[in-house]
C-alpha cells in the first residue's frame, strides 16, 4: 500500500515540475523575455515557502558536526534546482511544456541510471538490465513522438 502512495507522490511532483516549469515560462514573458528574473522571483519564492515551514514546523536543526561531515555533492541540490527553474524559464515557451519536460525527464532517466549503475551519491548499485535500457530507449521514442508526430 506505501508503494502505491509514494509511486501517487511522485506522480504528484511530477504535475508540480510541468506546472512550474510553465509558470516560469510565463513569468519570463510578462518580465520581459528575462529569464534569469523569473528563476530568481520564483526561487526567491521557494526561500519564502521554506522558511515559512520551517518556522511552522520547527524541525531540530542538524548539528554543526553533522553540517561538516556532509558530503560535497549533498550541497550541490539547491544551485541544480536553481538551473532547472531557470531551465524552465528560459526554455518551456520555447520548446512547450510536453517537449520540456519529455526533455528533462529523459535527461534525468539517463543520468539516473548511470547513478544507480554506479552506485553514486550514496546510492546502492542497480545494474543497467536489458529492461531499464528498453525503458530509457522508449522515453527517448516518446520524447521524438512529442517533437515530431
Amino acid at each position: 500500500m506505501h508503494t502505491v502512495i509514494f509511486a501517487l507522490l511522485a506522480m504528484g511532483a511530477g504535475a508540480c515540475i510541468a506546472l512550474q516549469a510553465s509558470a516560469n515560462g510565463n513569468f519570463r514573458k510578462n518580465l520581459g523575455d528575462n529569464p534569469l528574473c523569473a528563476a530568481y522571483l520564483s526561487i526567491l519564492g521557494t526561500i519564502i515557502t521554506a522558511t515559512l515551514a520551517v518556522l511552522v514546523l520547527r524541525p531540530t536543526p542538524p548539528s554543526a558536526a553533522a553540517l561538516r561531515e556532509t558530503p560535497w555533492w549533498n550541497w550541490i541540490g539547491g544551485p541544480l534546482g536553481a538551473l532547472i527553474v531557470l531551465a524552465g524559464a528560459a526554455l518551456t515557451a520555447r520548446l512547450g511544456a510536453a517537449l520540456f519536460i519529455a526533455l528533462v525527464v529523459g535527461g534525468q532517466l539517463l543520468c539516473s541510471l548511470a547513478l544507480d549503475h554506479f552506485a553514486l551519491m550514496g546510492l546502492n548499485e542497480q545494474p543497467v538490465t536489458a529492461g531499464r535500457v528498453l525503458g530509457a530507449l522508449l522515453v527517448v521514442a516518446g520524447v521524438l513522438c512529442i517533437k515530431h508526430l
